[in-house]
């Protein structure tokens, strides 16, 4: 008995030895991230992440332009055409939820690379697909590879820039996909003026094959990897970054190092969501991308197919919801100023509370001019709530689970982007157009409560702290 005793009381001294040494090594890491300046050399990374983003934006962003044409197609009812607007969502389900899981077993920069060749093969496919339910199938595959990328690429930023620049480039990510959206606006006017939709997407499939390239420049999370016992990688990681921004600053010492305090928990896994700690940030997460998704994909997904409806023929509907669209473009930038100045709290309930009231006005408006005027307003604040919600998620959970916790909250969200164009295409018979701009501020609303009651401000703290 005396001997057992002895192995149990080693093997927990071991255990204790090990966990103190991994937290050392988290906590040397994080200090040396945390002081360095920013040069060209992180933005160069961040860059490389944001090129990604852009091109996957565009994938997600085509349908909106695109969906009246393949309506018209395959003869589609709308229902039909609801229900094949949600494949690319039950395929980001499926992604987020597996690829946060990934990410913290595997590493970050793996689980990114990956994901760019399902959202690639899917673009294409759709392009080539000859029926509506190989279309489908085509989109849960384009759906899954952005599903997959999106919270590892928060994860990534988050855990790269420094704490005190960090909400304002996760934001700035963000803002990626309202150029993206736009871009995919442009090219499916520019297609459709001579060629049909399948080749819209057969186009944008293509830049997967240079971007899985570039994405071989982008290092692995060292926090990531001091976090997982890999001291040695962690500490030749983060000497070659090390390297290249002293470089950067033409050889100049760097700051001091300052270790910061860190969890010291050995045990991390899925339940670690709903612990004490963490389980009010996971229930006001799910809940605010559940009903921010909801009544953002129901309503974008359909805008270019709701102003055909309204008479607008094909050109310009597409015309109109690029014009609308731009005021994405100063409203993240709006979001990324906002979330730093006045913190990630107030800059969210703002953008929801503004979306839902556009939102209203928009499905009411009378004339043209309140189209735009009210679609303007509601894209600017739509797309500054997406910089903010990206920027706030990542930031409340440890580095062992962060892209766990994020992938899951996208994913819950992507509930909502299934569940918003389905619902949309069986009421919009029944209560017209005012009822479906009713339904997505009601969600925005709603979001913006949660937030209101259940959240907590985050800014200008480090990762760590925001989890000690």
């Amino acid at each position: 008995m005396s001997s057992l005793s002895t192995g149990g009381a080693i093997d927990i001294g071991a255990r204790t030895a090990s966990s103190a040494a991994s937290a050392a090594s988290v906590s040397g890491i994080v200090g040396r991230l945390e002081r360095l300046p920013m040069t060209s050399y992180q933005r160069g990374i961040f860059a490389i992440i944001a090129t990604a983003w852009f091109f996957d934006s565009m994938d997600l962003g085509a349908l909106t332009f695109v969906l009246g044409p393949i309506r018209q197609t395959f003869n589609l009812s709308t229902a039909q055409a609801g229900l094949l607007s949600s494949m690319s969502f039950l395929g980001m389900f499926i992604g987020a939820a597996s690829a946060g899981l990934l990410a913290d077993r595997f590493g970050r920069a793996r689980v990114f690379q990956v994901s760019m060749i399902f959202w690639g093969a899917g673009s294409i496919l759709c392009g080539l697909a000859p029926s509506v339910e190989t279309l489908a199938a085509a989109r849960v595959l384009l759906g899954f590879g952005m599903g997959m990328e999106f919270p590892v690429a928060q994860s990534m930023v988050s855990e790269i820039i420094p704490a005190r620049q960090r909400g304002r480039y996760i934001a700035l990510l963000e803002g990626f996909w309202p150029i993206g959206f736009i871009a995919s606006g442009i090219l499916s006017y520019v297609v459709l003026s001579f060629a049909d939709w399948r080749w819209v997407f057969i186009l944008q499939g293509i830049p997967a094959i240079f971007v899985l390239i570039v994405r071989r420049y982008v290092p692995e999370s060292p926090r990531w990897l001091a976090s997982h016992g890999h001291a040695a990688e962690a500490e030749r990681v983060m000497s070659g970054i090390e390297a290249k921004v002293s470089e950067r600053l033409n050889g100049a010492p760097l700051p001091a190092a300052v270790p910061h305090p860190v969890d010291t928990r050995s045990s991390y896994g899925l339940a670690t969501l709903f612990s004490a700690a963490y389980a009010r940030r996971t229930v006001m997460l799910w809940c605010l991308w559940f009903f921010a998704l909801l009544g953002f994909y129901g309503l974008t997904t359909w805008l270019g197919a709701l102003l055909q409806a309204k008479g607008f023929p094909i050109t310009k509907s597409v015309f109109y919801t690029i014009l609308i669209s731009l005021a994405g473009v100063p409203g993240f930038l709006t979001a990324a100023y906002l979330i730093e100045r006045v913190g990630r709290k107030a800059t969210l309930i703002g953008t929801l509370l503004g979306a839902a009231i556009s939102c209203y006005f928009y499905g009411g408006a009378a004339d043209q001019t309140q189209l735009i005027v009210a679609g303007l307003c509601m894209q600017f604040c739509a797309f500054g709530m997406w910089s903010a919600l990206y920027a706030y998620t990542p930031e409340l959970y440890p580095t062992q689970v962060r892209a766990t916790g994020t992938g899951f909250a996208s994913a819950i969200g992507r509930i909502g982007s299934l569940i918003g164009p389905s619902v949309i295409g069986f009421i919009l018979p029944a209560a017209g157009q005012s009822g479906v701009f009713a339904l997505g501020a009601g969600a925005f609303a709603l979001a913006a409560l949660v937030v209101l009651v259940l959240g907590e401000e985050t800014r200008g703290r480090t990762l760590e702290s925001i989890s000690h």
